[in-house]
């Protein structure tokens, strides 16, 4: 893991009409490290994703990523940047087939290296080669989790958002999520995983953040935050 900041976002202000929804945000991912961002519905933390990746305008602040400034960055130069987001609902095209998603993952980025990436999506979701030519709105849940994450990486990312992927899955499935978190972090992909499931995120993450009314309220190491039975009971609730 290396010291230098890969993404970099400074005194970042943003929201919708006349409402702030975030105030100052300061956070940095590192190059091959996993950064969790923990908050409860309403934090913000999807209006912090969608800025950084350029779906939303900041307001005031700096969102800088492997040293260019992307404040301000169409989010098709945030994609061929390496800077890739698996949303909230998995947003996968239904009408379309497995094949169909993962090759729409490569359209901005890495279009080259298309097939080699199919290859390494089918080899770490087994399910989705079974599936390759059904169409995607006819997986299951946890399937289409697998698939939106299997897209993303199509791009070959340098950093990948993951933003509520445990959302909705059992808890099997849960736990295959959280494997796959710590297996791409090890293998030197640098992730940020926006999430409520407090738990099972600080197990695979080297820091965490904590987002609370559009502010960081909790910034360091794992051991820190579950180590202090204030910081557990006032944004945690453990």
């Amino acid at each position: 893991m290396s010291d230098s900041a890969l993404l970099e976002v400074r005194g970042l202000h943003a929201g919708y009409g006349a409402v702030e929804v975030l105030r100052g945000i300061d956070l940095t991912v590192r190059e091959g490290e996993a950064v969790a961002l923990l908050g409860s519905n309403g934090a913000g933390k999807s209006t912090l994703n969608n800025v950084m990746c350029g779906l939303y305008r900041a307001w005031a602040g700096y969102v800088g990523f492997d040293g260019a400034d992307l404040t301000h960055a169409h989010y098709r130069d945030v994609v061929k940047a390496g800077l890739i987001q698996v949303p909230e609902g998995r947003r996968i095209f239904p009408n379309l087939t497995v094949l169909e998603n993962l090759e729409l993952g490569a359209f901005t980025r890495a279009r080259d290296k298309r097939a080699e990436n199919i290859e390494k999506s089918f080899a770490l979701f087994p399910r989705l080669r079974e599936r390759a030519g059904q169409v995607a709105g006819t997986l299951s849940g946890g399937e289409q989790q697998m698939l939106a994450i299997g897209r993303g990486l199509m791009a070959q990312p340098r950093l990948l958002i993951l933003d509520e992927p445990s959302l909705g899955l059992s808890p099997l499935l849960v736990e295959e999520l959280f494997t796959l978190i710590r297996q791409l972090r090890d293998g030197g992909l640098s992730v940020l995983l926006v999430e409520q499931n407090v738990g099972q995120s600080l197990e695979v993450v080297d820091r965490a953040y904590v987002l609370e009314n559009g502010a960081i309220r909790f910034a360091g190491v794992p051991s820190q935050l579950l180590g202090s039975d204030e910081l557990r009971r006032a944004y945690l609730g453990l």
